[in-house]
């Protein structure tokens, strides 16, 4: 099993100007060139990603809200449903639990699965020596549950929570221009590529990596569309 690192500070996103072009007409009309669509492309090309960042000011740091700021529109088109995620945080003292939540919710939103997430304490100073057990403790918890979880490889049932967030997107989304592609989604949808967007297997759509699995990302977005149908 590789692993690759990229850190938000080296890999050159620019903040977003919130010119929302992203979010009405697709990602490829934003104006910004930066490394974004390659960062984007390497978590397509992940099994897992695990999102880590510091607590600054109670919150997570500047480089890591550039960074969900600049995919904002993943929010609008989610895409990540066959990847696994692990979250992590380091504080001082307090913040790690609001961290936490925060980035489960993006990443939920975006459609990770959130297999682990842990919060540890480093004191800046010292850090006693049982805070420092636990901490070993609580990553090693979270490496194997990850690590577990890639090489399983099964497919999640979405929870009720999950469900409602999906249709709630479908519903208020649907109506943009750029957003009705994506979420018209039928039952003789081409692999990984929204029904009414599918043009050729050699045409690459804006929301499929050709290095992914789009089968099973697209099998999953369908299951999530009919996982609160009520049956006939």
């Amino acid at each position: 099993m590789s692993s690759s690192t990229s850190c938000s500070g080296d890999v050159g996103l620019a903040p977003c100007r919130g010119c929302a072009l992203c979010l009405e007409w697709g990602e490829e009309r934003c104006p910004i060139r930066d490394n974004a669509p390659a960062v984007e492309e390497k978590m397509h090309n992940a099994d897992g990603v695990i999102f880590a960042t510091p607590v600054y000011g109670l919150a997570v740091t500047g480089l890591m809200k550039t960074f969900i700021d600049r995919f904002s529109y993943i929010f609008h088109r989610p895409r990540f449903f066959d990847k696994r995620a692990l979250l992590l945080t380091t504080t001082g003292l307090l913040g790690e639990k609001d961290v936490l939540r925060y980035l489960d919710t993006v990443a939920g939103i975006w459609g990770f699965d959130v297999v682990s997430r842990v919060g540890i304490v480093t004191n800046p100073v010292t850090i006693p020596e049982r805070q420092a057990r636990r901490n070993d403790r609580r990553l090693d918890e979270a490496a194997r549950s990850f690590f577990q979880a890639l090489v399983e490889g099964r497919e999640r049932r979405p929870g009720l929570r999950n469900v409602i967030i999906f249709h709630g997107q479908r519903a208020w989304f649907i109506e943009l221009a750029d957003h009705a592609r994506y979420w018209s989604i039928s039952s003789n949808i081409s692999p990984g590529i929204p029904s009414t967007h599918a043009k050729s297997a050699k045409t690459r759509s804006p929301y499929t990596s050709p290095n992914r699995n789009p089968s099973r990302s697209s099998r999953l977005r369908v299951r999530w569309r009919s996982a609160s149908r009520p049956a006939r």
